[in-house]
């Protein structure tokens, strides 16, 4: 059969109090629209259609990048849910079979719930199914009206609703499902005659009720995946929910979590079995972490690639790959297109920016590199800078393999050290170090007796010196 998806996402969502529609707002890696839309695509449908209004043009470049399938419609007058059903009705073609609804700040809502829905309804042959949950707390929702038997006989807003029917705890999630004909024909009989004088894509319910259509509901098996939100303290309670099913199920795939309560890890990301996520660990964008991993403490990788056997201690990545049994931290900055091969290591306090450092190559702290390409197992000293931009443009510089730089040492790229070549440490390299050869560039120490006598009295170096001078004059041999 076929199956259509429409989703309500023109609101503004006042009391979120931003400039960002509502389904805008991100929630572990995608905006809320987008999880819904991800919910419904095991549907497969032939067409979907997003109803847009506030921020329509945000939205519609979203669709373009991360739905191009979906098309939009404009609901330039939010007139209500019926309004909005019908505008996305009314953008597409040929619509037969199933017609989903779906409300776009929905986002915890599964594709198993949506697809459970949508069999039952299909196989029971209804008019129309509507979504259901038993919550503890209906206030400000939807109510379920039922006859005696069981049997649905419409949906009452909270606004409307009589004392008795407030009491009701079974709610309408905002999820239905309905018969393309049947929904087209109620939709056009549909007022607003309520208390927001808006047009009620639930009383769609209570018409085809009233014509002998047949009406269904499907209690979602867990509550949660109902829950919308209206303001910046929903959607933060909606976030801690996410990052629970999120991690048990990253648990229950073998991944171990030592404190699940401070791992917050996007939808997006990628862990395989046997990897370890300590405390304070954030996960971003399309990170992976291999098998046997390890990230963490405090750490945060947005669009990283990690290794297997690699591991990660309190450092900050974005957009780069940390090979396998590589090393990372504590206290690392890894920048865009920074590329650790195989057993390197970036230590403390360093920080890479477009960098390659070869296998078994290290780099241990104290030190940046960018712009560079180091071979593998060369060794790069503490305090050792990459000195890349001139003030106008960036500049490479190559290391060769199993060179050694000394500690202290300023490269001035566009420069190339040789494989096997050494830097003493202190110097200042601007020319090529052939393969093999020691790279020195000190100038001569010298000594000025006295200085501290001279020009330092009264401080406790000229003590010090002092001291230490009748000291060694006492202990000099006669």
């Amino acid at each position: 059969m076929s199956r259509t998806v429409i989703v309500l996402a023109a609101g503004k969502g006042k009391r979120m109090r931003s400039a960002l529609p509502k389904v805008m707002h991100e929630l572990l890696g995608r905006p809320l629209l987008g999880h819904v839309l991800t919910a419904a695509a095991p549907l497969d449908p032939a067409q979907t259609v997003v109803v847009v209004g506030h921020g329509s043009e945000l939205v519609t470049e979203y669709l373009g990048s991360a739905f191009p399938g979906a098309v939009t419609a404009l609901q330039e007058v939010q007139g209500g849910t019926g309004h909005a059903a019908r505008t996305g009705l009314d953008a597409l073609k040929d619509v037969k079979g199933t017609v989903v609804v779906l409300a776009g700040d929905t986002p915890l809502l599964r594709a198993e719930t949506v697809s459970a829905l949508v069999e039952a309804h299909e196989a029971a042959g209804a008019a129309a199914t509507v979504l259901t949950a038993e919550v503890a707390d209906p206030t400000g929702l939807g109510r379920i009206l039922r006859a005696a038997d069981g049997a649905v006989t419409g949906i009452v807003e909270e606004r409307d609703a009589s004392p008795e029917q407030r009491q009701i705890r079974e709610i309408n999630s905002g999820v239905l499902a309905f018969d393309a004909d049947a929904l087209r024909e109620m939709l056009g009989k549909l007022t607003a005659d309520n208390d927001q004088a808006e047009e009620y894509l639930t009383d769609v319910v209570g018409l085809l009720v009233a014509a002998g259509r047949p009406v269904g509901a499907h209690v979602a098996a867990d509550a949660t995946d109902t829950l919308g939100c209206n303001d910046r303290e929903q959607l933060s309670d909606l976030r801690y929910l996410l990052r629970d099913r999120v991690n048990r199920a990253h648990m229950r795939e073998g991944v171990t979590m030592i404190d699940p309560a401070s791992a917050w890890i996007d939808v997006t990301v990628t862990l395989e079995p046997d990897v370890t996520i300590e405390p304070g660990v954030i996960l971003r964008g399309s990170t992976s972490v291999a098998a046997g991993a390890l990230v963490g403490p405090d750490t945060t990788l947005q669009n990283v690639s990690v290794g297997a056997g690699a591991k990660v201690i309190r450092a900050h990545a974005i957009d780069a790959e940390i090979g396998p049994r590589a090393q990372v931290g504590p206290f690392a900055y890894l920048r865009p297109e920074t590329v650790l091969h195989e057993r390197a290591k970036v230590g403390t306090f360093v920080e890479t920016k477009k960098t390659s450092v070869g296998p078994g190559a290290k780099i241990p702290h104290l030190t940046y590199a960018g712009d560079a390409t180091i071979g593998a197992d060369a060794n790069i000293g503490a305090a050792t800078i990459f000195v890349n931009y001139d003030g106008v443009r960036k500049h490479h510089t190559t290391i060769g393999e199993a060179a050694f730089i000394g500690c202290n040492t300023n490269l001035i790229a566009p420069v190339e050290v040789g494989d096997g070549a050494y830097v003493a440490a202190g110097s200042t390299v601007e020319k090529f170090v052939p393969p093999g050869a020691l790279a020195v560039e000190r100038s001569q120490q010298r000594n000025i007796e006295g200085w501290v006598e001279r020009k330092r009295q009264g401080t406790k170096s000229y003590d010090a010196a002092v001291k230490a001078k009748k000291a060694n004059e006492a202990s000099a041999p006669e």
